[in-house]
């Protein structure tokens, strides 16, 4: 990367939302671009997250770019490694190494209101460019809590996200610290090789068996021979996923005969009624994610293994205590408590035309216009941004929509001509965060009685969108130039606004009407 580098477009992160960003601008004729990654190698979440057991809770099918079909899937559900390869081969297929900035990660970016251009401050050096397309992802930073004591554990500690594979866990006492996805993929994973495995749990979750099985040869191949069935497969597991939408959004007591499939599959494998207890859920299932497994209970019910029902509330020397005050001495400490979801450290990194930052602006909850752009920060969208996320189904489905948008804000900049930038107006951004906020209230993310990462510091949902991919993909197919600001270089006299704009005068009534009716 040269010091004054400029492009049309800087992606940040080569995850899936990086990705296929990359690969959509190319598509679209845009070869000016570069994709900022700070580690050395692409694959974003599935790259940094190598513990044992890792592995997607979305069948492979689909969770995969429509653009980009494997047909050669090993399992129905891939683990970590296929995964990351499968987005390896990506990159190579549709010529992205050119474009790749490995070792550069992203320390500012700050809006240039005379060149109309962001300023972009890497470790690696310093370039502009037109347009920001933010792709870092929001499980991207670990979220290790602040544990008294911690910092004199004499022994190994580690996040999920940061596995230390050079640390032998075999014959070891191990505290792992969490209940969530990765928690119960690590648990049966190392529980046969340790020896004592202390699991810290402040909520127990919902788990449902997970109907994974490894896919033949022949499976395989008639997807080679004839792909129409990988599309097939896809659309028949996209169907299932988006029928079952309405009992999270709309009907969350119809979630009760899936508690019972989540409570049958527990007691197959845990006959002891106390621990039975501790780890029955006392909220609607799905107000937390639900998770799968076929393996997490077995390992529990394992000699080796204590569940206690609480959470860490400090370290002593060797020795976790628990919030009930129980007590345990352990050699290693693993973590499982997530990420910075609903505050992205990203956030404190992008200063916009008024100067404030990102986290500055959503300091009171995030909020982006179809969850891709912010007032104040013009030309800049993030992937998979506020309100995209899913309970139930494949997050490359949101993805691909949110790069339709993107395709068309460029096309946008091009139709308008000359040194342009598109900033999300407020009001805009209002009515479209206050519809998603009114449908959310009766979701079961709402009404369930839990509490979750997908809530932030004021219990606000700021996560999870509350409808069909369908819907979104219809909300995001095109960029509705009343929902924004055309901004010109100072000094430029004004220009009328294009045919396909209302006037300006209209814009605030319609903006909100749209919005509702998209959203």
């Amino acid at each position: 990367m040269t010091e004054h580098e400029h492009v049309r477009v800087a992606v940040i992160g080569s995850g899936f939302g990086g990705l296929g960003a990359a690969v959509r601008l190319r598509r679209e004729g845009v070869t000016d671009f570069v994709v900022l990654e700070r580690a050395g190698t692409v694959g974003g979440t599935w790259r940094d997250n190598s513990y044992p057991g890792c592995a997607c809770d979305v069948p492979s099918h689909l969770y995969s770019f429509s653009f980009a079909p494997n047909p050669d899937w090993p399992r129905t559900f891939s683990g970590q490694g296929h995964i990351r390869a499968y987005l390896e081969h990506v990159t190579d297929t549709f010529g992205l190494r050119p474009h790749l900035r490995l070792n550069s990660e992203v320390k500012l970016m700050t809006w240039d209101g005379e060149q109309l251009r962001w300023v972009i401050e890497t470790s690696s050096g310093t370039l502009s460019a037109d347009i920001v397309v933010s792709a870092t992802g929001p499980l991207s930073d670990p979220k290790v809590p602040d544990v008294p004591g911690l910092d004199t554990f004499p022994g190994k500690v580690f996040h999920s996200a940061r596995w230390d594979h050079d640390y032998d866990l075999r014959g070891k006492r191990v505290a792992m610290i969490g209940t969530g996805a990765s928690a119960i993929q690590i648990v049966p994973a190392i529980q046969p090789e340790v020896a004592k495995l202390t699991l810290f749990q402040r909520t127990p979750p919902w788990v449902m068996p997970r109907m994974d099985r490894s896919v033949g040869g022949a499976e395989r191949l008639l997807h080679r021979s004839l792909p129409a069935t990988t599309k097939l497969r896809r659309g028949v597991l996209w169907g299932i996923r988006e029928l079952q939408v309405q009992a999270f959004t709309k009907y969350p007591d119809a979630l009760g005969v899936v508690e019972q499939l989540a409570k049958r599959n527990m007691f197959r494998a845990i006959k002891d009624p106390a621990l039975r207890a501790r780890l029955t859920p006392d909220y609607r299932i799905g107000c937390k994610r639900i998770l799968l497994s076929s393996t997490y209970y077995p390992a529990l019910a394992k000699p080796n293994v204590d569940v206690v029902a609480s959470g860490l509330r400090e370290v002593r020397g060797s020795t976790v205590v628990a919030a009930d005050g129980s007590e345990a001495e352990v050699d290693a400490i693993v973590f499982g408590t997530g990420f910075h979801v609903t505050d992205m450290p990203i956030a404190e990194r992008v200063v916009g035309a008024g100067g404030r930052t990102l986290a500055e602006t959503w300091s009171s909850g995030m909020r982006a216009l179809r969850g891709a752009t912010a007032a104040g920060f013009p030309n800049w969208m993030t992937i998979i941004g506020p309100n995209t996320g899913l309970g139930n189904s494949s997050m490359i489905l949101m993805i691909e929509s949110q790069l339709n948008y993107m395709a068309d804000y460029v096309r946008q900049l091009d139709v308008l001509g000359g040194r342009a930038a598109l900033d999300a107006r407020p009001g805009a951004v209002d009515a479209w965060n206050h519809r998603v906020q009114e449908r959310m209230k009766r979701t079961v993310w709402s009404t369930g009685g839990c509490t979750s990462w997908y809530l932030d510091e004021n219990g606000v949902n700021t996560t999870v969108w509350p409808g069909t991919t369908t819907e979104f993909r219809g909300a995001t197919r095109r960029v509705d130039l009343a929902e924004y600001d055309l901004v010109r270089p100072p000094g430029t006299a004004p220009e009328p606004r294009p045919a396909t704009a209302v006037p300006a005068a209209r814009a605030a009534g319609r903006t909100e009407k749209k919005a509702e009716a998209d959203a």
